[in-house]
């Protein structure tokens, strides 16, 4: 079973995620606060955190940051409509998504269910090979939502695998920041360029750990293009 992690310092929010969380046939933890939700990760494995930005103790934001030193798991960002800038930073050090308050349980739950279809692993009844995508030394399984270099695993989040699956699946076309944006985010979410560049800054540092120099390469003033994925010369 799905199992969400709610973190909300409202407890009747918390009460309303829960009860469409769980009438949507998933498994609920919840916590109050940033600390209280690190600390729940260490007890409870969890699919996707449903974080809220404004909190006591330990905010959204900063509860991301730590997050995501130690895991890829997605994170949807709850925040008030007056939050914009709050909104965009959350996506950019790593949120998968936002949804702004006051909000409707069913879109929550849309949106939750957006984001796992799109990391989860499909049906095996048959097989295709298309979801397997590779480029020089890079290697994606989109069933598995794995990853590889030169056959080191390198972990994403969910925009990231979905933006670096754009790219693989048409290695040669050069990607405005409009197409990247509209790919990666759905529901008409609008988010500055700023937001697209800190997502293929995170990918190359995470490639850049595992000894690829180049997996995008930048064309100014069009976009971005897949790079050719090959060994750096000795």
């Amino acid at each position: 079973m799905t199992t969400i992690l709610v973190v909300d310092d409202d407890p009747h929010i918390r009460e309303v995620i829960q009860f469409a969380l769980e009438k949507a046939a998933m498994s609920v933890c919840l916590a109050q606060d940033g600390r209280q939700a690190l600390a729940s990760l260490d007890t409870c494995a969890v699919d996707l955190i449903v974080l809220d930005i404004n909190m006591p103790e330990m905010d959204g934001l900063e509860c991301c940051r730590e997050i995501r030193k130690t895991s890829d798991v997605p994170i949807l960002f709850l925040s008030s409509r007056d939050d914009e800038i709050d909104r965009i930073l959350g996506l950019e050090i790593g949120g998968d998504d936002y949804v702004t308050k006051p909000f409707s349980p069913r879109e929550l739950v849309a949106r939750i269910k957006a984001i796992l279809k799109r990391i989860q692993p499909k049906g095996r009844t048959e097989s295709h090979p298309s979801h397997v995508l590779q480029a020089g030394l890079l290697r994606m399984d989109t069933e598995q939502h794995a990853l590889w270099w030169d056959g080191q695993p390198v972990h994403l989040t969910a925009t990231e695998f979905a933006i670096l699956a754009q790219f693989l699946r048409q290695p040669q076309r050069v990607f405005s920041r409009d197409v990247i944006m509209d790919s990666a985010y759905q529901y008409n979410i609008h988010v500055s360029d700023r937001t697209i560049d800190s997502h293929i800054r995170h990918i190359r540092g995470k490639f850049a750990k595992v000894g690829c120099e180049r997996v995008i390469d930048t064309l100014h003033g069009v976009g971005y293009k897949l790079s050719r994925c090959e060994a750096p010369e000795a």
